[in-house]
């Protein structure tokens, strides 16, 4: 426990040196910003539907463009850069396993993650003060936010694992993410009725729809959780097959 602990901690600080934190934190806060405030003033407008406006900030189409591009920016450096300046040698010769070190590494990525998400708690508590605002949706939105982050980055530590390119590994994590995304999506495009639930149940979309009405669903905590330990295999896999290259 200590080593994974120090590994999450190493990962999560190792951020902060370099200026991708703050290029990312930056554009990310800048983005998701006016992307609240344009919201706002839609919903001012008369001929507007009266609609929940945090609910709409968690499902528009940017929230998932952010998701898929963010997950890809952090997760790509976890196992790719200590691959290329060969320091992941040092690291696993310590007394710690190949699956402790994805699984610190995979943590502190989704740390900072998280860390992105923290400011935006600011907007549900400054609507609050011009009218009544029911936080438990709000909740589960951010319990979507942070489950669904696991799973974009799980499969981007996946993906980090298998290069030794950032920009490579960048690249592979969008397109995994990306599959995965569209694979309920594509639901609608299948006649048969089993494939077709099948696909439903793998529907993100509908997901964060239930999350941001408040619906917390346990099959789809667990169908969230299975994804991030399938994909924290692989990369472990993968990076035991990789070790000494």
């Amino acid at each position: 426990m200590k080593a994974l602990l120090a590994i999450l901690k190493r990962e999560f600080l190792a951020y902060f040196f370099s200026p991708l934190a703050y290029v990312v934190l930056t554009a990310f806060l800048f983005i998701n910003g006016y992307v609240f405030y344009a919201i706002l003033l839609s919903l001012n407008s008369p001929e507007t539907p009266r609609q929940e406006l945090m609910a709409l900030f968690f499902k528009n189409v940017f929230y998932w463009i952010f998701m898929m591009l963010v997950s890809s920016i952090v997760a790509m450096r976890l196992v790719s850069e200590e691959r290329k300046s060969g320091s992941i040698e040092a690291l696993l010769t310590a007394p710690v396993g190949e699956g402790t070190v994805i699984a610190g590494k995979f943590l502190g990525g989704l740390t900072f993650f998280l860390f992105l998400w923290l400011p935006t708690v600011l907007y549900p508590v400054a609507l609050s003060r011009y009218g009544t605002i029911d936080f438990g949706p709000i909740a589960a939105s951010y319990l979507g936010i942070a489950l669904f982050g696991a799973l974009f980055l799980a499969t981007g530590t996946f993906a980090s694992a298998l290069t030794k390119n950032q920009i490579i590994a960048a690249i592979v994590s969008f397109v995994m993410i990306l599959a995965l995304f569209l694979a309920g999506v594509f639901r609608e495009l299948v006649t048969d009725p089993k494939l077709r639930e099948g696909l439903g149940y793998l529907n993100l979309i509908e997901h964060m729809d239930d999350f941001a009405r408040g619906l917390v669903d346990t099959r789809r905590v667990v169908y969230v959780v299975s994804a991030v330990v399938f994909f924290l295999f692989l990369a472990t896999k993968a990076l035991q097959g990789n070790k000494g290259k």
